[in-house]
């Protein structure tokens, strides 16, 4: 198993692209505004502190010299599709994680894990001009943790016989699935590395933590089942706008309501999908940076729809929003055919 990570690929194509901003601090996202927020940044702006999703005003009170370029999802989703054109070489498995990484099922290959990473890195660099990092190892939880050991422009191997060792030390925050809430609470406990989850049978961790427990009992230990699937189903779609000034009226998010509606049915005539909508929702982010989300089953697409759902959200908070979004999510065909078994089971 091999995950690909492309080193802060965003950024990384500003710099290529205009070769004066080299060596100097680069983020990609929002203006210098208080509503701006840094997409990504290169490793030189890192040092200051600054990091994704930051507001760009704070990034600029950290680092006052750093270079904010705007987003071009376009070009980055073009270099996406070059790189994705390599690992075709290589693979039919691949499972994009986003458009800058990527897990590959090599499994097939004669040749080793690390060669071929070294490999595809080198024909990325070449054709790019971007750099890469590898991780290798034989899960993806293992492979995507070992990615980020030797970044940027690096790559890091993981051997069946070196897990143990590997794990020990570990900190919890690293195992797939473990967040900033579930590293805290793992902490309340004093569970804080892999060694000390370890420690715990998997009883225990199931009476700590319910279901999840029996799931942490294995992945401390480096023991991730989870195949590569290449044709991963979409679940939803969206289209959100963020505003440079608050909207504060319920008429002013109708108004805006309607401008989205009209592209998220765009995507959707593209998407020439004939799945089902299961779903519809709205979000809205308030100048506290805090969101909420209101979704419902069985409503038609149609305007007046999220309309609806925009006075629901509006009688539950009425604070001005600096961001608003439109959604549908679609009918999963996965759990459709679960229900049908477990009905053939409850009634066969």
């Amino acid at each position: 198993m091999i995950h690909i990570d492309m080193d802060c690929f965003y950024a990384a194509i500003e710099v290529r692209d205009h070769p004066e901003l080299r060596g100097e601090p680069v983020a990609v996202g929002g203006n210098s505004s208080r509503r701006g927020v840094l997409t990504t940044c290169n490793y030189k702006a890192r040092t200051f502190g600054c990091h994704s999703a930051m507001p760009t005003f704070q990034a600029m009170q950290r680092c006052p010299h750093l270079i904010v370029m705007p987003v071009r999802f376009d070009v980055y989703r073009r270099e996406s599709r070059r790189i994705r054109r390599i690992f075709q070489d290589y693979t039919e498995l691949i499972e994009p994680l986003s458009l800058d990484e990527a897990y590959l099922d090599v499994s097939h290959h004669q040749s080793s894990g690390a060669t071929l990473a070294k490999e595809i890195r080198r024909r990325i660099r070449q054709t790019t001009g971007l750099t890469a990092s590898a991780g290798i190892a034989p899960n993806k939880m293992l492979a995507k943790i070992a990615s980020d050991w030797r970044k940027p422009n690096g790559q890091y191997e993981v051997k069946p016989n070196g897990i143990e060792s590997f794990m020990h030390d570990l900190p919890v925050s690293k195992i797939w699935g473990v967040g900033k809430k579930a590293a805290a609470r793992l902490a309340s406990h004093n569970l804080r590395t892999c060694g000390d989850l370890q420690q715990k049978s998997r009883l225990e961790l199931q009476q700590l933590f319910g279901k999840f427990g029996s799931e942490l009992y294995e992945l401390c230990r480096g023991i991730d089942h989870r195949d590569v699937v290449s044709n991963r189903i979409r679940k939803s779609m969206s289209c959100e706008r963020t505003y440079s000034k608050d909207l504060e009226s319920i008429e002013d998010r109708q108004q805006h309501a309607a401008d989205i509606f009209q592209e998220l049915s765009h995507d959707l005539a593209r998407f020439k999908s004939d799945r089902p909508i299961a779903k519809l929702f709205v979000k809205c982010k308030y100048s506290d940076f805090t969101r909420t989300s209101i979704e419902r089953s069985g409503l038609p697409f149609q305007l007046s729809s999220f309309q609806d759902l925009l006075d629901e959200s509006y009688e539950r908070r009425s604070d001005p929003i600096r961001l608003l979004g439109l959604g549908v999510r679609f009918v999963d065909p996965e759990a459709q055919s679960r229900s049908t078994r477990q009905l053939e089971f409850d009634w066969g």
